[in-house]
C-alpha cells in the first residue's frame, strides 16, 4: 500500500468554522499574536493567554469535521495515510484519521510550566491562573508558541522522506520549520497542493495544484489518486 503523506494547515479547519489568524476578520484582527502566542506574552499576561485558549477550546467543542477531514479518512481505504498537521484542533482525530502528528501542539491538552513532560488531556475545559500540575507548577496550553522549538519536526521530516505521494492542504507553507518539510520529499514523488488561493512554491520541483477549498479539493484529490495509483 502506497504511503500518502498529507500536510494540513488552518485552511482545512476554516471550513469547520474555526477562525484562522491570517484570514480577513481572523484572530490577528482581534488579538496581537505575540501577546497570545509567545512566551513573552505569557510572562506579561497569563490571564489573557489562558482566556484566549479557553475561547479557542470552547469554539472547538462546537465545531465538526468537514468534508476535507472525512475525505482524508476515506483515502485510508486505498493508501497508508499519515497526516502531519500544523493545526492544534482535534478535527482529524474526530473524523476518524488513524495516524495524526501534531506539529504545533494540541488545544485539548495542557502541560506543566515546570516539567514539560507532564501533559494533561483536559478536553474542552477552561484553565485559569492557579491551576497547577501535580508538582505545583502553573499549567499552560500545550501549544508551540512563536520562538519555541518544534519537538515533532524531526519525526515529521522523517515521515515526509518516506512518502510515495505527498499532499499539502490549506497551508501556504509560510511558517517555518513546517514550510521546509516539502524539501524532505523525494524529487520523484508527486506533490499535490489544495488551496483556493494563488500561492507560489519553490521552482525546483513540480507541484500539481487543485485550486479549491479543502472539502471539494480532497474529493478531487481522491479521484485523481485512485485513477493514477490504484
Amino acid at each position: 500500500m502506497k504511503k500518502l503523506i498529507v500536510l494540513t494547515g488552518s485552511g482545512i479547519s476554516a471550513e469547520s468554522g474555526l477562525k484562522t489568524f491570517r484570514e480577513t476578520g481572523g484572530l490577528w484582527e482581534t488579538y496581537d499574536v505575540m501577546e497570545v502566542a509567545s512566551y513573552d506574552g505569557w510572562e506579561r499576561n497569563q490571564n489573557l493567554v489562558l482566556q484566549f485558549y479557553n475561547e479557542r477550546r470552547a469554539q472547538l467543542k462546537d465545531a465538526q469535521p468537514n468534508a476535507g477531514h472525512t475525505g482524508l479518512v476515506e483515502l485510508e481505504q486505498y493508501f497508508d495515510v499519515q497526516i502531519i498537521t500544523q493545526n492544534v484542533d482535534n478535527l482529524h482525530e474526530r473524523a476518524g484519521s488513524k495516524k495524526v502528528l501534531h506539529l504545533h501542539g494540541e488545544l485539548t491538552k495542557v502541560r506543566s510550566t515546570g516539567d514539560p513532560f507532564l501533559v494533561y488531556d483536559i478536553g474542552y475545559k477552561s484553565i485559569k491562573a492557579g491551576d497547577t500540575c501535580k508538582k505545583g507548577f502553573q499549567l499552560r496550553p500545550h501549544i508551540v508558541w512563536f520562538g519555541e522549538a518544534v519537538p515533532a519536526i524531526a519525526e515529521a521530516a522523517e515521515i515526509s522522506a518516506q512518502a510515495d505521494i505527498y499532499a499539502v492542504i490549506g497551508t501556504s507553507l509560510a511558517v517555518y520549520p513546517a514550510a521546509g518539510l516539502v524539501d524532505y520529499v523525494p524529487q520523484t514523488v508527486p506533490v499535490f497542493v489544495i488551496d483556493p488561493n494563488d500561492i507560489s512554491f519553490p521552482g525546483y520541483r513540480n507541484f500539481e495544484f487543485i485550486k479549491e477549498k479543502a472539502g471539494r479539493g480532497v474529493a478531487i484529490l481522491k479521484d485523481r489518486l485512485i485513477q493514477q495509483f490504484k
